[in-house]
């Protein structure tokens, strides 16, 4: 027999013609025998009920005893059989049969024989319920928490639950929104029940919900108003599942393994209590049956699944563990303990082919005898042995979704970079505030193992970092050839870069025609960015970094700077970026501390880097393990909110020039429009200085443009030295709270979302959702928040924000947790084990906020309708007076002044709305939600008919125009521009 076949233990064919299903099997200790042993009950639809009580067959001298304890015919079909604490005041289990129009209790009783028979076994009954609706299925426990005994609920056809405590009715309700039924379970740990409706979602209903709806007299309409004395019945939580259950349990072998478990028609589904979904299994056949049956490992479960291919299956959560052959299809399936053999899978077929089988082989008692009576060489053994773990360890490990990778590569890489610097030198920019600008040659040597062909070699670098060739394609080369390119890196811009590494990518074909990329990185030296510098002694900005070991000679570590340096003793070094800021490292002479000050935060980020990494080195070359780097705080927090501020101050800008742009285009085209009909006219009429016009808006567009240009290109400074300040934040943050490598890579994941900021997503919403995300997962305060933050469906749209309030309360949020021993991990229950409890606090659409300090709401609201008026751009007076002396900050003025003049109303407003009641509270919002309203109305109102919009938004435009930064040099073109506007509304 084949190891992967289903052991016949026993088996029996009950009767000719019955059929049965998922409902007619059930093993139980049914006749109360105290043995712990099962007895099969199973029941057909054509009435027969019949008791066994298997053993394995032997020939022994009288022959083996009848496995059959009962078979009685009953007057109608049998839907399902369950046994439990029917009874009242009694302990012991009986038999509930469930019958399409009637619910039966018996109890079944043995007595001991006097003849060679054996014992005697009768089925009294004990009470019945004749049913008013069609039954279709049913399930029992310990409803409302009752101990001692068990409850019925039996499901109708027609969508009514019928609740039943021993002898006598308790109530019924229907299910709402029921069409046909489904499986029905009952869950004690939440005291609910469980369905699948023909939505085709799981519902779950409270036992209390059930009891206080409304009575079910009568099937009600769901849009008539309700009876006087009952709630409308709505479910606790739904999960949608997309097909239609085959089954339900809800298993209870440890606390930590409570699960609900679904089988759907091609799926199977695994949630916890609260309706939050563990995990989900993909099947590759049509299932018929499951059992979950035991736990072997703590947050495990096992499970029994029979498919349509007479296969039954072991699972242990989605693992697949083992695979047995059967000879049916099974239509139920359940584990039993006999008195010969323990954990016996029973199976049932639907033509009534009942089964006790286990799974395995049989021992062999053969042995083959000795060949060769050498001596075993115990070193290649033990060789072989490890090995074969090798390939164990290898083939066991989790698959991933890409293909590994070969062992040996068709490409070899190697990178060299100058220790000198080129000369001359190969930058585009000679000089920047009069220092030379160096360059450095970086070498690629390319060997190939195999014939490749067609294959290009890309270099990238950060900005404003760049590269005489960016781009190389390779000659086809054969196998052990090598080719070799070269180029220089160089600053190209005026302020120093956020990295000095750089990337090479070889993407070439496989001898087979297969592409594949090859990827490699490089680091710059620092002294491409600075050179040496005399120390200053007041700066701005100041970082100190203590260390377990005595003090170095900083000359000794930066050999390439201390040639030119100024100090003798190696206990200070300064280093001047060809930016024009300087960074300063200072050596403490009595304690083991150094100190990193300067005037500029973000270009201290390279200097920090590179002395923590060649700190590392040194100590690893002189064999110290324990050395640590402690950065003693506090967070540097307000000069980041700085570089914070001032990229999203030129976010902002760069949106108003572009809502500019459209506008002045607009304009142009219309005057366009207008000047080609004059033009085409066959009686020529006086242009009415629209050439003049036209030219004016034409002069508007370009100094605009020229205007968002530079603004574009401050942007991308900022942004560069935005990342450099956050990779300092980072790296302090590291040294502060010793945080792992994998921290700090989640952490830098985490304030660094992206590259390079784009118009449609940029730095500041990207950081804010990842903080946010942390936030709620990881370093939540409680089990409650991290429950609630799984049951999250989603959030908004991301956009530019009003202002970056919400972000730096966030990062100080951030901060503060991990200061306080948050752990950050991808797990979302890593700091706090959930209790199954908790589970149940998580509904899946109310998600709590973000755990904050009191009046976050309330502060929030006031800088949100403070940048509403900013971005109406409109001046004072006395802004468009002090234009000509204050070009540069014209635009900044008049933001302020606005935020003066016209966010006085709603700073009194959030002032009165902390003082007045909850009532006036849900004033303000309504009057808040009125706000997009009026927005579209403008918006509206800037989209009409150009003659309507040049009379009511000239003076409006020329508002804007005086708010903004003045680029072009001619002013004598702007103030002709704010003559001719006028005209242009009444023309």
């Amino acid at each position: 027999m084949s190891l992967f076949k289903a052991r016949d233990w026993w088996s029996t064919a009950l009767g000719e013609g019955e059929e049965f299903d998922q409902g007619c099997l059930c093993v139980g200790d049914v006749d109360n025998s105290g043995t712990g042993h099962d007895k099969v009950v199973v029941g057909s639809y054509m009435g027969m009920l019949r008791i066994f009580s298997p053993h394995a067959s032997k020939s022994s001298e009288g022959g083996p005893a009848d496995p059959q304890l009962l078979e009685v015919q009953l007057q109608n079909a049998i839907i399902q059989i369950e046994v439990g604490k029917f009874v009242s005041c009694s302990e012991l289990l009986h038999l509930a049969v469930l019958h399409p129009r009637k619910l039966s209790v018996y109890s079944v009783s043995g007595t001991a024989g006097n003849v060679e028979h054996g014992n005697q076994y009768q089925l009294k009954l004990v009470y019945e319920h004749n049913l008013q609706r069609t039954a279709c299925n049913m399930t029992y426990g310990t409803f409302g928490g009752v101990t001692g005994h068990h409850s019925l609920c039996i499901q109708s056809m027609d969508g009514m639950l019928m609740f039943f405590e021993q002898d006598s009715y308790s109530f019924g309700r229907f299910l709402p929104g029921f069409l046909l039924p489904g499986p029905l379970t009952y869950n004690p740990r939440t005291d609910s029940f469980l369905t699948v409706s023909s939505a085709r979602q799981l519902e779950s209903y409270k036992y209390e919900t059930l009891a206080v709806a409304t009575d079910a007299e009568s099937r009600q309409d769901p849009d008539l108003p309700l009876k006087t004395g009952g709630k409308r019945l709505t479910p606790e939580w739904t999960f949608v599942l997309g097909e239609q259950a085959l089954d339900l349990s809800l298993p209870s072998f440890s606390h930590s393994s409570a699960s609900i478990f679904v089988l759907g028609e091609r799926n199977l589904y695994c949630l916890r209590d609260n309706g939050q979904i563990r995990f989900m299994k993909k099947l590759e056949f049509n299932p018929s049956c499951f059992l979950p049956y035991t736990s072997v490992t703590d947050g495990t479960t096992n499970l029994l699944l029979g498919n349509h291919t007479n296969m039954l299956l072991v699972y242990q959560d989605v693992t697949l563990k083992w695979a047995a052959q059967l000879s049916f299809v099974p239509v139920a399936v359940r584990v039993a303990n006999f008195p010969d053999l323990k954990g016996v899978v029973v199976s049932l077929s639907s033509d009534g082919h009942l089964m006790c089988s286990y799974m395995g082989t049989d021992p062999s008692f053969f042995s083959t005898p000795k060949v060769d009576a050498r001596e075993a060489d115990y070193e290649q053994v033990e060789a072989e042995m490890k090995k074969l773990q090798k390939f164990i360890r290898e083939a066991t490990r989790t698959q991933d979704i890409l293909p590994k990778a070969d062992t040996e590569e068709d490409l070899c890489i190697t990178i060299t970079v100058s220790s000198s610097m080129d000369n001359p030198s190969q930058a585009v920019i000679q000089d920047i505030g009069g220092l030379p600008v160096p360059s450095v040659t970086v070498q690629v040597k390319v060997k190939a193992s195999c014939v490749v062909q067609s294959s290009k070699l890309t270099i990238g670098v950060q900005p404003p970092l760049a590269v005489t060739q960016d781009q190389f394609v390779l000659e086809p080369m054969g196998v052990g050839s090598s080719t070799v390119v070269a180029f220089s890196a160089f600053v190209n811009g005026r302020y120093p870069p956020a990295d000095l590494n750089g990337d090479i990518t070889v993407s070439y074909s496989s001898p087979t025609g297969v592409p594949r990329v090859l990827q490699s990185r490089f680091s710059l030296p620092l002294a491409l960015v600075c050179i040496p510098s005399s120390p200053a002694k007041a700066t701005k900005f100041k970082i100190t970094v203590d260390t377990n070991q005595p003090p170095v000679d900083l000359s000794s570590m930066f050999k390439e700077f201390s040639a030119k340096s100024e100090d003798k003793d190696g206990n200070s070094l300064a280093f001047q970026f060809l930016s024009g800021a300087k960074v300063t490292v200072l050596a403490s002479k009595t304690s083991q501390r150094y100190r990193i000050q300067s005037d500029s935060f973000e270009d201290m980020w390279l200097v920090v880097k590179e002395l923590v990494q060649r700190f590392d080195q040194h100590f690893s070359k002189l064999g110290i393990k324990d050395f640590k780097k402690i950065f003693s705080g506090p967070l540097p927090l307000q000069e980041y909110f700085l570089s914070v501020d001032h990229h999203f101050q030129l976010r902002v800008s760069a949106q108003q020039y572009q809502d500019l742009l459209s506008e002045r285009a607009v304009q142009f085209r219309a005057i366009q429009r207008r000047l080609l009909t004059r033009f085409k006219d066959k009686t020529p009429a006086p242009l009415q200085n629209l050439d003049t016009l036209l030219d004016a808006t034409y002069g508007q567009v370009m100094a605009l443009a020229e205007a968002a240009e530079e603004n574009r290109a401050l942007l991308d400074e900022a942004f560069v030295r935005l990342r450099s300040a956050t990779h300092l934040l980072v790296l302090l943050l590291s040294l502060w709270q010793g945080l792992t490598p994998d921290q700090t890579a989640i952490l830098e994941a985490t304030l660094l979302p992206l590259l390079q900021d784009t118009p449609q997503l940029g730095w500041e919403e990207s950081c804010d959702a990842a903080v946010s995300h942390l936030l709620r997962s990881c370093l939540s305060r409680s089990p409650k928040d991290q429950a609630t933050s799984l049951a999250q469906t989603g959030g908004p749209v991301l956009g530019l924000p009003r202002d970056t309030t919400r972000l730096k309360k966030h990062i100080t949020l951030l901060c503060d947790r991990i200061g306080k021993g948050g752990r950050l991990t991808l797990a979302s229950e890593a700091n706090v084990p959930v209790p199954a409890q908790v589970h149940n606090l998580a509904a899946p659409g109310g998600v709590e906020p973000i755990a904050e300090v009191a009046g976050d709401g309330e502060e929030m609201e006031l800088p949100q309708e403070a940048t509403k008026f900013i971005k109406k751009k409109q001046p004072s007076k006395k802004v468009k007076k002090e234009k000509d002396k204050e070009k540069k900050d014209a635009s900044r003025t008049s933001s302020e002044v606005a935020v003066k003049e016209e966010a006085e109303e709603p700073v009194k407003e959030a002032k009165k709305e902390k003082k007045e009641s909850s009532k006036e509270k849900k004033e303000s919002k309504k009057d808040s939600s009125n706000e997009p309203k009026e927005e579209s109305k403008k918006e509206s109102k800037k989209e009409s008919s150009s003659s309507k919009e040049k009379k009511e938004s000239s003076k409006e435009k020329k508002d804007k125009d005086s708010g903004e930064k003045k680029v072009s040099r001619k002013s004598s073109v702007k103030v002709k521009e704010k003559k001719k506007e006028p005209e242009a509304g009444e023309g």
